[in-house]
Order: structure tokens, then sequence, then C-alpha cells
């Protein structure tokens, strides 16, 4: 099972918009998340379903590894990544720290 730091992301996504110049009010429009909502992501004071995580990746044309993955992060595969989004779209879990919550 695959379990990603919170921490880790709500840093990625920050960085990612910094880097793309996006504005965050620009993100959450696209993926109809409330600014309140997408600020607590960044924060990692909330949990974050799997399709919210694949319309921000969408918005900012990036993939979910941008997101999730980190430098250091060398035994986790996309295959691992891939399985695990399907797993829990099938399935639809609320992701938290994006572990399949069973």
């Amino acid at each position: 099972m695959l379990i990603f730091d919170s921490h880790i992301i709500g840093n990625n996504l920050f960085k990612v918009i910094e880097i793309k110049r996006s504005a965050q009010t620009e993100v959450t429009e696209k993926v109809e998340l409330s600014d309140r909502t997408y600020a607590n992501i960044e924060r990692s004071s909330t949990t974050m379903q799997i399709n919210s995580l694949l319309k921000i990746c969408t918005a900012l044309h990036i993939t979910p590894n941008d997101i999730l993955l980190t430098d250091n992060t060398l035994e986790i595969t996309e295959q691992d990544i891939t399985e695990t989004i399907i797993k829990c779209s099938k399935n639809k879990h609320t992701i938290k720290t994006f572990k399949c919550l069973h």
C-alpha cells in the first residue's frame, strides 16, 4: 500500500503554482474547489479526494507524480501510483495522505 506525506503534497502544489506562475484562484476555478479548500490542501489540513487530485493535475498540466513524489522517493514507481489511484477511484474512497481507507 502506498502512503504519501500530505506535507510533501502541499509543498509540491505550492511549488508548482509558483513555477507555473498561476494564481491559486485560477486553479480553484478550474477544479471547482473553494479557495479555502485548496489552501487547506496546500497546508495539509484537509483530506483530498482522488478526483480533486486529478482535476488539479489537469488544470496545472502536470502528472500526479509531480505532486506525490519527491526526489528521494526512489522505490515508488509510476505503475504503483497508477494502480493505487485506480483502486481508490473504483472504490470511491476518500484519500487521506493518499492511503485508501478500507
